[in-house]
């Protein structure tokens, strides 16, 4: 399978990560705000347990120093968190590095890390997260798929089902969902919805 897959949902705690696991999901973010170092250390190791022995791969946002002791094999950055990150560390621990982007000059310092996957957004209006970037549009996609050319672009930010095929077709190599599955009213049927998109995708 490709890395990330198609259907990559961020969610913010232990008990996603579990049922989304138990869904079958091929790749999974934990992004979990604000926590100290035990605290951080503690739910990567406790995410990590339960992904074990599954074909889920566990992304760790944030957290790199808690991904390397707790043996995380994926990491993911923000730009502030790639400034204060030791680089070296992390690929001496042979993490995976996917890196967030708004605009060119994220790209650049993204594409200067080398990594593994970059990250565009957001693509649509969001209510998740307070944004210094206006919504970036389908478009940029195309723009960008073609500035990272081979680097896996994944998409983020305001994104439902129902513009799946659109973001595909544009360039996306795959889809970072939030609300669409953490704030529906059935997460596990929308879960299946994206993931039989997600098998034609890949």
């Amino acid at each position: 399978m490709p890395y990330p897959d198609p259907f990559y949902p961020v969610v913010d705690s232990v008990q996603w990560v579990e049922r989304l696991t138990k869904l079958g999901v091929g790749t999974i973010q934990l992004r979990a705000k604000e926590l100290d170092d035990s605290g951080a250390l503690q739910i990567v190791t406790d995410a990590l347990a339960i992904t074990k022995g599954t074909p889920t791969k566990l992304v760790v946002n944030d957290y790199w120093r808690a991904a390397i002791v707790a043996g995380a094999e994926h990491l993911h950055l923000g730009q502030e968190d790639l400034a204060d990150a030791d680089l070296a560390e992390i690929r001496k621990a042979k993490l995976t590095l996917g890196v967030s982007t708004h605009d060119d000059a994220e790209l650049a310092t993204a594409l200067a890390a080398k990594p593994d996957y970059v990250a565009l957004g957001p693509i649509f209006f969001t209510t998740l997260k307070s944004m210094r970037f206006e919504p970036q549009g389908v478009p940029k996609i195309t723009e960008w798929k073609k500035r990272v050319g081979k680097i896996p672009l994944v998409a983020i930010g305001g994104i439902k089902f129902e513009h799946a095929a659109e973001i595909f077709a544009a360039g996306a190599d795959s889809i970072a969902v939030v609300s669409d599955v953490t704030q529906n009213a059935d997460p596990d049927a929308r879960v299946r919805q994206w993931l039989g998109l997600s098998a034609e995708a890949a």
